[in-house]
């Protein structure tokens, strides 16, 4: 089912023994353009700490309206790798809740099921290569990135207000774009294969369509995509974009 970043903010996630939190943000990968960790902010039970969870946990097949069921404990919660979500998480803190969890890692080559990608379960006897051991670069938040100019072939037009996933893969599907006519309010589409370059250092998004694509798109709203018999007919209505 396809979902909208936004909407997902604050939802709660369940372990097997309880309520563990409520999900703070999502850390993406910006090449694969897939949702690797939900930063979740525990309860009370654990002084609000703020934990990485991959999205491998969350249980499939199950009703997640409105919530995130995870085959976790809170005793797994309490004893995984303290990381500070707030600050650039290392490949070093990765490696490290990778080693904890029963979860293999993104990084590397080859596939999850659902499409999340790498296969490369790091261990003492044949460790990751050095050049993988320091930060990841290519992890960034939603957050972080909410709000960046989008750049067209021919100029730029509008910001980026959220990301439509694909809550069984946790692909990011699309982009949601707000227009400069703050008068209509007009948000849009964009698939994420015609994303060109994320530009960190000017906070651009930058985009292989023209500004009259984009301003020729249908409104993007987020009560008609998301109620169950017309989410197609909206999408459809896009495919000029894919």
């Amino acid at each position: 089912m396809h979902r909208n970043v936004n909407s997902l903010i604050g939802n709660p996630m369940e372990g097997t023994d309880g309520e563990l939190g409520k999900v703070a943000k999502f850390y993406f990968d910006d090449q694969a353009w897939i949702i690797v960790y939900l930063v979740v902010k525990t309860g009370n039970w654990l002084s609000g700490r703020k934990v990485l969870i991959s999205p491998v946990a969350v249980i499939k097949g199950k009703d997640r309206s409105g919530t995130f069921p995870v085959n976790l404990t809170k005793e797994q919660i309490k004893n995984s790798p303290d990381i500070d979500t707030d600050l650039p998480v290392s490949r070093q803190q990765e490696i490290a809740l990778h080693r904890y969890y029963p979860w293999q890692s993104y990084w590397g080559t080859g596939f999850y099921e659902g499409g999340i990608r790498g296969i490369v379960t790091p261990s003492i006897a044949n460790p990751l290569p050095v050049e993988v051991i320091g930060g990841d670069p290519h992890l960034r938040s939603t957050h972080a990135i909410s709000g960046y100019h989008i750049e067209t072939t021919d100029g730029e037009l509008g910001h980026l207000r959220d990301f439509i996933i694909d809550d069984e893969t946790w692909h990011i599907e699309y982009l949601v774009i707000e227009m400069h006519s703050w008068l209509t309010g007009k948000r849009v589409l964009i698939a994420r294969k015609h994303i060109k370059e994320i530009q960190w250092d000017t906070s651009k998004v930058l985009v292989d369509v023209t500004s009259d694509v984009l301003e020729n798109s249908p409104a993007y709203e987020e009560s008609v995509l998301f109620h169950p018999e017309n989410e197609d007919k909206v999408f459809d209505n896009n495919l000029h974009l894919r």
